[in-house]
């Protein structure tokens, strides 16, 4: 990430006092130094390669970045940081996920570690944990996070997490007194928060725990297949801890001191800072955030594989507009689904256009800021996505080419050699106009009083010269729009010249009739982008659908 600034000397002391949510984050971090003093500060994010990573794994590193960032800036990098990707990648594989190929081969594989089940999608990994923590890591560096992936496996075979473990044992009766509270009664009778690795089958063992020895570093359970007294070390990889004290315990070893969680697991962080106080250690400071939710409204689930995957967005929008997503309100419910990408694609142009006239207060809340670690790029889109989309929905454009040739009649000297990141917005209008709004375009025919309308602005629009401006259009398409049934009954809308307002029925009447859709941008915007005599045309041909 981005160098923290250090030129304006009243960074820090506004930052103390802003409002955004990574700076309140970070003065608690801030506070917990000062009571708990230490040369280094560990943020963690956590992911469970159980499924495809989607784009609330990505919300949290996002996020946790930010802060960290903010943390930064408070401190004036003093301070050194660490971020740790965590995958949970030792848990067994409870179910087989439902969008992957070669189900049954992974359904013989249940209750192995996710880095022993074998690579479903292809020969290129040696395990499924192993694929999807490339996946994860690809993206991740791809949008050039700075952090230090770690893996469950890894850190437990290792031998990283074995003095841990062992004060795990030494406290297993503390750790009990915690856990067995929170369970149903059937599972607090065989609970332990051990979970042995079969030598034999491999699988992550859930059985009671018969005895345990922790001047040996030892665990006894009964074998479920050959029904022995199997007693094993805890170290070594060859058990694991049961997940709210494997949190608890990757807490103490790593020394974390900052951990995101989604509101469902509130009650899991809790339990899990109880067990961290056990083991003698101090829980990080936490937050809370709410669930992602598919188009249903339902939480989205890896392996469900509901809601949109990482790639989804990526082919219709920039990683900038999912990180404006990932910024906003992280304490609200959010439905994350392909409609929601056009909105933040042009709320991140123009916030980035904001910062421009904003002083540092301001800017220090302007989401730009914290995406772009300070440092935001200058504005670089002359036309809004909204826009594109409803160019491409006019002419019907099957490649960027033909988009081009509007844009640089309405922008000369714009092309995509000189603006590659508009070259790409281009692209991803293409693609989201092919994917969801062409099969959902719907011509309605207009009323009689609507072709009257519509006859008297193509009769204004073809009296405007050439070279008119989007706002002398838009006025045109106001006057016109000055007549039953389009007058605002409300008194809500004024006009500067005191004339009757105009409904926005009106407008939704020209994107209806005209385009199939039901909302688009400023009409005499894109009339000027597209052109008066192509504007016409168009007018000329939903006339002749529907005459």
């Amino acid at each position: 990430m981005s160098t923290v600034e250090t030129h304006v000397p009243a960074l820090r002391e506004i930052a103390e006092n802003s409002n955004a949510w990574p700076f309140q984050e970070a003065r608690k971090i801030v506070a917990r130094l000062k009571k708990h003093p230490k040369d280094e500060v560990v943020f963690e994010t956590g992911y469970g390669p159980s499924g495809l990573p989607h784009i609330g794994t990505f919300g949290e590193v996002a996020r946790t970045t930010m802060v960290r960032h903010a943390f930064r800036v408070l401190t004036d990098d003093k301070i050194k940081t660490r971020l740790i990707a965590f995958s949970d990648d030792m848990d067994g594989l409870r179910k087989v996920p439902e969008n992957v190929p070669n189900r049954d081969m992974m359904a013989r594989h249940l209750g192995r570690p996710l880095s022993r089940v074998p690579d479903p999608f292809s020969t290129e990994y040696p395990s499924f944990g192993a694929a999807n923590n490339a996946r994860l890591r690809a993206f991740l560096d791809q949008f050039g996070f700075e952090y230090e992936f770690l893996s469950s496996t890894d850190c437990y075979t290792s031998g990283w997490f074995d003095a841990t473990l062992l004060r795990v044992l030494e406290r297993f009766d503390a750790v009990m007194d915690i856990m067995l509270p929170s369970l149903r009664e059937e599972r607090a009778q065989t609970y332990s928060p051990f979970l042995p690795i079969s030598p034999h089958s491999g699988i992550v063992l859930q059985v009671p725990i018969l005895a345990h020895d922790a001047r040996a570093g030892t665990i006894t359970y009964e074998d479920p297949d050959t029904k022995e007294r199997v007693t094993t070390l805890v170290t070594g990889g060859r058990a694991k801890l049961q997940w709210k004290p494997d949190w608890a315990m990757r807490w103490v070893a790593l020394g974390v001191d900052y951990e995101m969680a989604g509101k469902d697991l509130i009650d899991s962080v809790k339990l899990s800072g109880e067990v961290c106080r056990a083991l003698g250690g101090t829980p990080p400071e936490s937050f809370i955030y709410e669930l992602f939710l598919d188009e249903r409204g339902q939480k989205i689930s890896k392996s469900k594989g509901n809601g949109l995957t990482i790639e989804e967005w990526l082919r219709y929008a920039s990683p900038e507009s999912l990180s404006l997503f990932m910024y906003r309100e992280p304490k609200a419910a959010k439905r994350l689904y392909f409609d929601v990408i056009p909105r933040h694609v042009d709320e991140y142009q123009q916030f980035l256009e904001a910062y421009e006239r904003q002083d540092v207060k301001q800017r220090l809340s302007n989401p730009v800021w914290h995406i772009h670690s300070g440092h935001p790029p200058e504005p670089d889109m002359p036309i809004s996505f909204s826009m594109l989309l409803t160019l491409v929905a006019s002419s019907n454009a099957e490649n960027a080419e033909t988009l081009w040739g509007f844009i640089g009649r309405y922008r000369p000297g714009v092309t995509p050699q000189t603006h590659p990141k508009f070259d790409a917005l281009v692209r991803y209008a293409i693609h989201y106009f092919r994917d969801f709004v062409l099969p959902q375009k719907r011509f309605r025919e207009p009323s009689e009083g609507e072709r009257a309308a519509l006859l008297d602005l193509r009769e204004a629009l073809a009296q405007l010269p050439a070279g008119s401006t989007a706002e002398q259009i838009q006025q045109v398409v106001y006057e016109v729009g000055r007549r039953e049934p389009f007058l605002d009954k409300t008194g809500k809308i004024k006009s500067r010249d005191g004339k009757p307002g105009v409904a926005l029925d009106w407008f939704n009447m020209l994107y209806q009739v005209l385009l199939g859709q039901e909302k688009g941008p400023r009409f005499g915007s894109f009339v000027a982008v597209y052109g008066l005599q192509n504007t016409i045309d168009m007018i000329d041909g939903a006339l002749a659908r529907s005459a």
